[in-house]
């Protein structure tokens, strides 16, 4: 009896360990792309993934399928392993996330990257009124035309801030945006797509000027986008690393860190 009684008292031990063990969660690692998230077609494109210091292994997947792993060559502060997409294309555009492990857990997936592939048709035309200059608290429309039949055109201001707006249409879409502000201005530039993956070449810029009406305090944009911003994580990997990978001679999609 007693040492059935410990037996149990063992195995309930030994269960409570396992179950608290397996609710531990590792942060989940940080996604991102070099040199941006669009990648002209043929173009080399690094994917970087960045886990924890402990992290000893890492798994790239693509649309939901495991893609690439491997091991950073050393631990520390900066652990980023980098996977190499030698030519973008269309089987290379898509959704991708990351995963690593430190000891025997698993983290959670990263949030994904959304990689996409332009210069695949048609230049579209873009432009803004009632005109590139205007007075902050003021509404504007970007129109966005495509001489080629497409179901989607993408609207995008360069720079950090800049995400994706994005429309449903044939040849031309609006974007309104307003009551603009100060952190409206920049230059933007449109984009046709036949899904979120695949893009036009670029338009033209449009540079919006806005000046600043007396009494207007307000340096928030009122758009609200919802397009993956993880493109924004710059700069956790050195200029010379990134250098180095894109002018490596490679054949097939390939891993480094």
């Amino acid at each position: 009896m007693t040492s059935t009684l410990s037996a149990l008292l063992y195995l309930g031990l030994y269960l409570s360990q396992t179950i608290s063990t397996q609710k531990q969660i590792l942060s989940k690692p940080i996604i991102w792309a070099k040199p941006d998230f669009m990648i002209p077609k043929g173009m080399r494109v690094l994917i970087l993934c960045q886990g924890t210091p402990e992290a000893v292994e890492y798994q790239l997947y693509f649309e939901g399928h495991l893609s690439a792993q491997q091991s950073p060559k050393q631990l520390g502060r900066r652990n980023i392993v980098m996977f190499h997409i030698p030519a973008m294309t269309l089987l290379t555009a898509g959704q991708y996330k990351c995963i690593y492990r430190s000891k025997e857990l698993w983290s959670n997936p990263s949030d994904p990257l959304d990689l996409v592939i332009t210069e695949m048709y048609d230049t579209p035309t873009l432009s803004v009124h009632p005109g590139p200059e205007v007075t902050s608290g003021k509404n504007v429309t970007f129109y966005c035309q495509l001489g080629t039949a497409t179901n989607k055109f993408f609207l995008l201001k360069e720079g950090r801030s800049g995400r994706p707006q994005h429309r449903y249409g044939n040849t031309q879409v609006e974007f309104p945006m307003g009551p603009v502000t100060t952190a409206h201005r920049g230059t933007y530039r449109c984009f046709g797509s036949y899904n979120n993956h695949a893009w036009s070449f670029p338009s033209e810029p449009v540079k919006l000027l806005v000046t600043e009406d007396v009494g207007d305090t307000s340096l928030a944009p009122t758009e609200h986008n919802s397009f993956s911003d993880l493109w924004d994580l710059d700069l956790l990997t050195t200029e010379a690393e990134f250098q180095q990978g894109l002018h490596r001679p490679r054949t097939s999609v390939d891993t480094e860190s």
